[in-house]
């Protein structure tokens, strides 16, 4: 199956693995629900490679956390943007992996979008607590700061949105993040 796309790039089959695209030493067909073609074979990366990047990803972090509030903001701000200059190219592979409507793949994508500019604005404004103490004497101070490698496995119905919901706020509090599609999407 050929899909028409302004950018083709954007039809990536490697996985991203430490900032690289690799090729998996295994493949799986992604199919279009609606006519059982197949779409791609992308990368199906093994246990072996899930712990690399887990390793790349704690390693990552130490420059990651370093970055400012701001600093994070802009990276997660300019995410936004390619997401909703693409939305026509990438509504068009999100309806052939999963079979959404067009216009509910863009809507996604926009509500997806929506989600990273959310909590990239959020990343200013992480901040700490005085909370009052069980004594009058006493007070609990409260510091926020990234705590580590996140990792998440996303459903098949809303690939984009569930992906951005859960980055979003991970990579705005300073943590890297591994993650694991729904092999239909």
């Amino acid at each position: 199956m050929t899909l028409t796309l302004s950018d083709p790039s954007l039809l990536e089959t490697r996985g991203f693995l430490g900032g690289e695209w690799v090729e998996g030493s295994k493949t799986f067909a992604v199919t279009n629900p609606a006519t059982g073609e197949t779409i791609a074979e992308v990368a199906d990366l093994t246990a072996d490679d899930t712990k690399k990047a887990i390793d790349i990803a704690y390693e990552a972090q130490k420059e990651w956390r370093k970055k400012t509030a701001k600093e994070r903001c802009a990276i997660l701000l300019k995410w936004n943007d390619l997401m909703l200059e693409n939305q026509e190219d990438l509504g068009k592979i999100l309806t052939a992996e999963m079979g959404k409507p067009l216009a509910e793949a863009k809507g996604e994508l926009a509500y997806g979008a929506s989600f990273i500019q959310w909590f990239a604005e959020e990343a200013r404004r992480v901040s700490g607590d005085v909370i009052p103490g069980h004594q009058a004497d006493k007070r609990i101070v409260v510091i926020k700061q990234p705590i580590g490698v996140t990792a998440f496995i996303t459903p098949w119905n809303f690939p984009i949105a569930m992906i951005t919901r859960k980055a979003g706020p991970a990579l705005a509090a300073g943590c890297p993040i591994v993650i694991k599609p729904a092999t239909q999407t």
